[in-house]
């Protein structure tokens, strides 16, 4: 959650940083009127209290000697009470208000994030790796898929409905392979494997942000107040909601393989063909929690970790750094990789790696022991890697003339 106390006392200059992620002006000026009429009832409640405070140092005074003054002071506070009960309750309307609106702001792009409305104001930060040459003509992985196989686009919809797939045969194998790959390289990188639910509460999706804003895109459990998980940094964050963290002396780092689950609402149109934008989907995903001064650091090891991933599979890719535009709901910072699609001929997502600083942690309370004082932690989290989209990478970089596809070596001993 954004901080409410830095918007209010800084409200022109995080405001402007918010509108560049999308905030409706409208918006912002509900907020503003909330913040001045916050402070307006605080006067008021103030001056009454003082006034209450005299009164009553007046009764003490007064009640030995003048009994009925007292009486009639003690009216007059009994009528104060009454108002500054009234004030109170206004009072409580307004911060609850602003808290339900704050519950929907995004988070403050950091400074150094590019200015941009969408993707196409991306700013490209480095590449890696060759783009493969074909002398025969590439065929995209939906057609490999069917033509060895490996993918059942049929079944999948029959079994549930569109943008559900059967992975069968090598290609069953291959994910599992990449799945165990992927942990193993996390592991070398100081992450803690993690087995996690794949099903939370409306809190812990709340936390991550998720809910309320996102709601849509969400599969609920009918009749419970349970949802399927869009990713794992939402059981891995919350594994510390609600809790003071007596010792942070280094960074806790946590890696989880779960399969995934988005309605992808709004998405409709995009990559209807294969398996680049699935509701069910398998991740390995990457959480950090750190204190303040740690999380850019950790944040580059993240994206060496991510990164480095792909170039075990020597497969080429790019990182891009999000303009304020393109960054997500929670994050202040985020590296996207994109891995090359020959079939596409350009190069598409395949990890987000982001720093959210303290804005998950207001959200969830999750806090840490500093010295005597309680202090919000950092929490980061990123794709190590998307494993459908590493499974459509290597169909397509690593086909060959005949039809077949080649196995990166670093898979080999998983197969």
């Amino acid at each position: 959650m954004i901080d409410l106390k830095l918007l209010e006392k800084n409200f022109d200059t995080v405001s402007q940083k918010l509108k560049l992620k999308g905030v409706d002006e409208n918006v912002l000026n509900e907020i503003k009127y909330l913040f001045l009429k916050k402070k307006e009832l605080k006067t008021k409640l103030d001056k009454l209290l003082e006034q209450r405070n005299k009164l009553s140092k007046e009764i003490g005074k007064v009640i030995k000697t003048d009994r009925e003054k007292a009486e009639e002071l003690k009216k007059e506070v009994s009528l104060l009470k009454e108002e500054i009960d009234k004030l109170n309750n206004e009072l409580k309307a307004v911060e609850d208000e602003l808290n339900q609106k704050a519950m929907v702001i995004p988070n403050i792009p950091d400074d150094d994030v590019p200015v941009g409305k969408d993707e196409n104001d991306n700013v490209e930060i480095k590449r890696w790796g060759e783009i493969p040459k074909f002398d025969f003509e590439i065929k995209p992985h939906d057609e490999l898929g069917e033509k060895l196989n490996w993918l059942d686009f049929v079944r999948g919809v029959k079994l549930a409905k569109s943008r559900f797939t059967v992975l069968k045969s090598d290609a069953a194998r291959l994910e599992r392979a990449l799945i165990n790959f992927f942990l193993e390289h996390n592991r070398e990188y100081g992450f803690e494997e993690v087995y996690v639910p794949f099903i939370v509460n409306r809190e812990t999706m709340t936390a991550t942000g998720q809910l309320p804003k996102f709601e849509e895109d969400l599969f609920k459990i009918e009749g419970e107040e349970l949802f399927l998980i869009p990713t794992a940094e939402v059981p891995l964050t919350n594994l510390f909601r609600d809790e003071i963290i007596e010792n942070l002396d280094k960074p806790i780092k946590l890696t989880a393989y779960t399969p995934c689950f988005r309605k992808e609402a709004g998405s409709y149109g995009k990559d209807t063909k294969g398996i680049i934008r699935q509701h069910q989907f398998d991740k390995v995903e990457l959480v950090a929690i750190t204190k303040p001064e740690e999380s850019d650091r950790v944040f580059e090891e993240m994206v060496e970790c991510a990164s480095r991933a792909l170039e075990k599979l020597n497969l080429p890719y790019r990182q891009v750094m999000l303009c304020t535009g393109d960054l997500g709901f929670s994050a202040a910072k985020t590296i996207d990789l994109e891995v090359w699609i020959p079939s596409q001929n350009k190069y598409r997502e395949i990890s987000s790696v982001s720093n959210t600083r303290d804005f998950q942690a207001r959200r969830g309370k999750i806090r840490f022991k500093d010295g005597k004082k309680n202090r919000l932690v950092h929490t980061l989290n990123g794709s190590s890697l998307a494993v459908g989209r590493t499974l459509v990478a290597i169909m397509e970089n690593y086909q060959t003339k005949d039809g077949k596809i080649k196995i990166p070596d670093v898979l080999k001993k998983y197969l």
